[in-house]
């Protein structure tokens, strides 16, 4: 089984290099700093690190060969072949059921919040209450808000 040759370019990015020798940028700039791979080039005027051709050449053959330029022997762990998780269908959502209560979405806030035997009359009351005038023009989180306050506080 023989192994294909990564090609190389004239320069590549350290994300780009990482990738050719089948590693995380971060794991790369971890065996950078050790001396493993050797550090990058930077462009005089951008400060920016590449690779050239030759020391692409030069991490390909750490890769391959297990032994770092400084000499060490370094072990990389293979990427393993995860399975593709089981397809089983995936449960939707029952629908829930409309509601012609007045205050539908009120109240499947307020049991979501924890209220969960509210009806649409305390809810209207609750609203006759608190807006007197009505609550239009108020936002819909403050209506939320209040109601469920108000409901608290008269348990």
């Amino acid at each position: 089984m023989r192994e294909q040759p990564v090609p190389t370019k004239a320069v590549v990015t350290v994300a780009e290099m990482a990738r050719m020798v089948g590693l995380s940028r971060a794991r790369f700039y971890q065996l950078v700093g050790t001396g493993v791979f050797p550090r990058p080039e930077y462009h005089p005027q951008t400060k920016r690190p590449f690779y050239p051709e030759a020391l692409q050449q030069q991490c390909l053959e750490v890769r391959r060969r297990n032994c770092g330029v400084n000499g060490q022997p370094v072990l990389f762990y293979a990427r393993g072949h995860r399975p593709a998780p089981p397809t089983k269908p995936l449960r939707s959502a029952k629908p829930k059921p409309k509601t012609d209560a007045p205050h539908a979405d009120l109240i499947d806030g307020l049991k979501s919040l924890g209220l969960g035997s509210v009806t649409a009359d305390q809810v209207g009351a609750a609203l006759k209450v608190l807006y007197p005038s009505g609550a239009e023009g108020v936002a819909e989180g403050d209506v939320m808000r209040a109601v469920f306050l108000h409901l608290k506080r008269q348990n």
